[in-house]
């Protein structure tokens, strides 16, 4: 076919045809900068590496043409056709590309910071690795595009469509998406930090893992998306909807959910200390292993949750009028051990040791215990996640001190006293909470032998005076019910000195697994289980 005749203005260069122009790119001349190309048809032109930054191409015809490596920064493209063609790693920074046609265009790499690409076609284009940082593509229509690892930083991407867009490790920090379509787009590992995204429609995306930190989703539309491991503290989701939303492992802390709909939202180990559930809807929710403590729940809304481990309803707790209240206490089960000795340098370096070597193999013990010591006690508080973690992990924090044995001795006796009440009387609601008691103390039963036997701080620890002292254990349950488990009889006795002490310490040790086991008595016992934020049916 016959190029039209074309009259271009070049700088320095004498007016020519489209024709001419594409004789003198052949013969090596690469210059085209200001040219003015408007209209021109150039489908399927190979120009490779060809400048033609500040240029006219309004309403060109480029659809097929090879431009990787162009220079066509500060270029005109409105309306330009550029349907399947090869722009990768070319340079359209600050070009305009407003309504332009790129459907199935290659951008690979290719750099368009602060361009506009106002409601331009991009439908199935490629943009990996492109650099959009603070490009202006609003309305665009990006369905089905990719843009892995694209910069998008500061970018304005308000009413965009990227409906099954794959942003995977894309950077859309602090871009507007406001009232933008991602639904059913991948946009897992992305770091959407400070990001607006008010009013966005992210239905069935996956966020799995994405950085939403600071992001404003207020009145965002989270159905059904895929946000395990996802960073959404401090984020704003007032009003969102996030019905069946899978947020498994999500960091929630201090999240804003006011008024939002997590109907059966998947909560499965979310941690959200802090977060303001102030007037939301959570029936049918899921979560097992979930704090329920350090939230806001006035006006909360929630007739039922799901506490199985599968989040298969096998385990329900129902509630009436203001029972939720109660479920989502605010104060969370602690295990404290109180030591009758003050610590002193040595002992808290052994025992910080021993505990990070616990944590290593017990995943119960997230974080280290906080420590209060004065002239006469040391008391280390641990902090848990819910009530049925109490006997295990007290079973396992014990290990680096003397008094462990006597009192992983009264925890077992404890646990046959439940069992044996609960099978004699049915005194507990739910023979499954039960069962998880019995289960997660028998695996931590295996993990402490396991854990004596491999780890050398625990030895080192426990060799010292500090963890040679009378211990006294207490587990505060989330009703506030406390209940001490094992209690030495020289806890709180004054000695005139040391000597004696250790004189003692040593004929305890010999005799320490019939000494001590006095046990609180079964009324206490019941009753601080009872007071288990648990399950009923």
């Amino acid at each position: 076919m016959t190029l039209p005749t074309i009259k271009v203005g070049i700088q320095g260069v004498a007016s020519m045809t489209v024709e001419e122009l594409l004789e003198q790119y052949a013969a090596g001349v690469l210059n085209f900068s200001g040219v003015d190309l408007a209209e021109a048809n150039l489908s399927g032109a190979k120009l490779t590496g060809v400048n033609l930054s500040d240029a006219n191409l309004s309403i060109v015809n480029l659809s097929g043409a090879n431009l990787s490596e162009a220079n066509l920064s500060n270029a005109k493209l409105n309306v330009a056709r550029l349907s399947g063609a090869n722009l990768c790693s070319a340079i359209l920074n600050n070009a305009s590309l407003n309504v332009a046609n790129l459907i199935r265009a290659d951008l690979g790499r290719a750099q368009l910071r602060g361009a506009t690409l106002i409601r331009a076609e991009l439908i199935r284009a490629d943009l990996s690795r492109a650099d959009l940082s603070e490009a202006d593509l609003t309305s665009a229509d990006l369905r089905e595009a990719t843009l892995r690892q694209a910069n998008l930083r500061h970018a304005n991407l308000s009413e965009a469509v990227l409906r099954g867009a794959f942003l995977t490790g894309a950077n859309l920090e602090m871009a507007n998406l406001n009232a933008s379509d991602l639904s059913r787009s991948d946009i897992s590992g992305a770091n959407l930090r400070d990001a607006e995204l008010r009013q966005a429609n992210l239905s069935h995306a996956n966020l799995s893992g994405a950085d939403l930190s600071g992001a404003n989703l207020r009145w965002a539309d989270l159905s059904g998306a895929n946000l395990r491991w996802a960073d959404l503290s401090g984020a704003k989701l007032s009003g969102a909807t996030l019905i069946g939303a899978d947020l498994s492992n999500a960091n929630l802390t201090n999240t804003i959910f006011i008024h939002a709909d997590l109907t059966q939202a998947k909560l499965i180990r979310a941690e959200w200390i802090g977060a303001d559930l102030t007037g939301a809807t959570l029936t049918g929710a899921k979560l097992y292993a979930t704090s329920r403590f350090g939230l806001k729940t006035e006006g909360m809304i929630c007739e039922w949750v799901d506490l199985s481990p599968a989040g298969d309803r096998s385990i329900i707790q129902k509630f009436h009028s203001e029972d939720s209240r109660d479920f989502f206490n605010e104060t969370p089960p602690t295990i404290r051990i109180i030591v009758d000795a003050p610590i002193e340098h040595e002992a808290n370096f052994a025992i910080a040791g021993a505990y990070y070597q616990i944590a290593q193999e017990y995943r119960g013990l997230k974080q280290p215990p906080s420590i209060e010591s004065s002239r006469r006690r040391t008391v280390f508080t641990f902090h848990v996640d819910s009530d049925e973690a109490l006997f295990p992990t007290a079973y396992i924090v014990i290990l680096p001190f003397l008094d462990a044995a006597s009192t992983q001795k009264n925890i077992s006796s404890l646990m046959e006293i439940i069992n044996g009440e609960v099978v004699t009387n049915q005194d507990l609601k739910s023979p499954q909470m039960l069962k998880q008691l019995n289960i997660l103390l028998d695996q931590a039963m295996s993990q402490a032998t396991t854990i004596k036997q491999m780890k050398k701080n625990i030895e080192v620890a426990a060799k010292l005076n500090f963890c040679k002292a009378p211990t006294q254990i207490v587990l505060t349950n989330s009703s506030a019910h406390t209940l001490i488990i094992y209690d030495h009889p020289n806890f709180g006795k004054r000695f005139i000195n040391r000597s004696a002490l250790n004189a003692l310490i040593y004929d305890d040790i010999a005799t320490e697994s019939t000494k001590y086991d006095i046990l609180p008595s079964l009324n206490m016992v019941m009753e601080f289980v009872k007071g288990f934020h648990y399950i009923s049916h």
